[in-house]
């Protein structure tokens, strides 16, 4: 009679029950039991009741009002305001701690996402959920899926976390790492543990950083790296701002252009898609790949600059080059490589062989690795040695064309105030040997002369009007005769190795 009364009531109007009329049934089911000894309301068929502000339905559920523990069976769905939806085959909700467990076909749903998952715990009190066993997230107004092992999803801020083999799939866009954090209000993913995102036109690698899913900002840390089909970067943090078309790297820089073969190497690099423009400083290094040799360039800041159809690298502050067969000093360098021409200012020097050339400025014309021709502007100076600190073959002039073979000069056209100061040798033909002897040195004048050298020994002069001169024998030799005006011999500046351009 109890229970039938108890159902007569329940379909008439909806009962509110429990302690402090916490659950109130709706109309639509079809038993409801109440058991003393236990203080538990059984509701079978149809179950409709609302909770703490929750509206739930299921097949049937039970509610005990000591530890205000609802169980629920079968078809179980959460309303949460009208703005969030949860099933799942069964329920457990303690109402004192505002916790709920879910098992078996687990969604989860507002008006943005979806998730679905085998188990899930869900925290009322804090709106957040989490799952341990595996799940999916999908956004319902884009293409954005995210799978874990592990999640912890807050639908009110749109905060998520995931961890173990996690999975981020967009709109032309991959992640894989071990750890997330998704802020959705601002587009932007966190990662910790090693990391890999893949985009249209770009790879990249991090141990930590974030990630903007729309507008492909990202800072990665530790180990990064950017792979595209004509660069690569990496370095201990890459800033990556594709929109703007500009990126920034720090500490251990390497970045390489395939199309150009470079590689450059240095401490901080900013690069320019839009602009066609990138410099590197911090103990800069760029490597040119030749056919035969590598061209070595160091220097404070590189910078490197494609415009129309050049493509110039420049060189500033403490310049250096260095390959097998040539090596260079200066205070600034521009080297042209569509052209293969190279351009020193300010104290530049050329070692080739055994010649030094000085000058306000030099250009140089290179084959590969192999100097064609050098132009040196003003004080113009090439120096060779012929006795070890002590005699040197000199060439002096306003300007100087020097022309290259592969043993080094072999001819230079003096133009302006020319000046030649060498030693000629007496060769002395034996039976078994040839003895050179030095009879001492020359010292002509003219405004300008071409000269022939062979293995840094003046060959021959051709005079472009009178010479005036003087021949001293070996040993009535002036001192201060023995010199071009401005002569040095800077030899100990010469990088005889890679190793020597940082230790300049």
């Amino acid at each position: 009679m109890k229970s039938a009364l108890i159902s007569a009531l329940f379909f008439a109007t909806p009962l509110t029950f429990g302690q402090n009329g916490k659950l109130k049934l709706l109309p639509g089911s079809k038993i409801l039991e109440f058991d003393q000894r236990t203080s538990t309301y059984k509701l079978i068929g149809n179950v409709r009741f609302e909770y703490q502000q929750n509206t739930m339905f299921c097949d049937s559920a039970y509610f005990n009002e000591n530890t205000e523990i609802v169980k629920a069976f079968g078809k179980v769905h959460i309303n949460k305001r009208d703005t969030l939806n949860l099933f799942c085959d069964s329920l457990l909700f303690n109402g004192k701690t505002q916790k709920a467990k879910l098992w078996s076909n687990v969604r989860l749903r507002d008006k943005e996402y979806k998730l679905s998952t085998d188990t899930l715990d869900y925290d009322t009190k804090i709106g957040q959920a989490h799952y341990h066993h595996g799940g999916r997230v999908e956004s319902i107004i884009s293409n954005e899926i995210l799978t874990s092992r592990v999640g912890y999803l807050n639908p009110e801020t749109k905060n998520f976390i995931f961890s173990k083999d996690v999975s981020y799939k967009g709109e032309n866009l991959e992640m894989t790492t071990d750890t997330l954090r998704y802020l959705y209000s601002k587009n932007t993913t966190y990662f910790y543990g090693p990391t890999n995102i893949f985009t249209e036109d770009a790879e990249m690698f991090c141990e930590t950083g974030e990630y903007n899913v729309k507008t492909g900002k990202g800072s990665l840390i530790g180990n990064a790296s950017i792979s595209r089909s004509s660069d690569f970067t990496s370095g201990d943090t890459l800033i990556y701002h594709p929109n703007e078309g500009y990126s920034e790297a720090k500490g251990n820089v390497r970045y390489i252009d395939s199309l150009e073969n470079l590689r450059f190497r240095g401490e901080y690099a900013f690069n320019s898609d839009s602009l066609s423009f990138s410099f590197l400083t911090g103990n800069a290094i760029a490597e040119k790949q030749l056919d035969n040799d590598t061209l070595f360039i160091h220097a404070d800041t590189l910078y490197n600059e494609k415009m129309d159809s050049t493509t110039k690298m420049k060189a500033f502050h403490n310049a250096m080059l260095f390959s097998n067969e040539f090596q260079c000093k200066a205070d600034s360098m521009v080297f042209e490589q569509d052209s293969n021409r190279i351009e020193l200012f300010k104290n530049p020097i050329v070692w080739s062989n055994e010649a030094e050339l000085k000058g306000r400025r030099i250009r140089l014309q290179v084959n590969d690795s192999l100097i064609e021709k050098a132009f040196i502007m003003q004080d113009a100076s090439i120096v060779m040695e012929v006795e070890k600190e002590k005699y040197y073959n000199q060439v002096y002039g306003k300007e100087i064309t020097a022309y290259f073979e592969k043993k080094g000069i072999r001819q230079a056209n003096v133009q302006g105030n020319a000046i030649t100061i060498f030693y000629p040798v007496d060769e002395e033909v034996t039976d078994s040997t040839i003895i050179k002897k030095r009879m001492g040195m020359n010292r002509l004048y003219s405004s300008s002369l071409d000269i022939k050298i062979d293995s840094n020994e003046i060959e021959s002069i051709t005079y472009n009007n009178e010479p005036d001169g003087v021949f001293y024998p070996i040993d009535q030799i002036k001192e201060d005769e023995q010199f071009v005006p401005n002569f040095t011999w800077k030899i100990a500046l010469r990088p005889k190795k890679i190793e020597d351009l940082l230790n300049d």
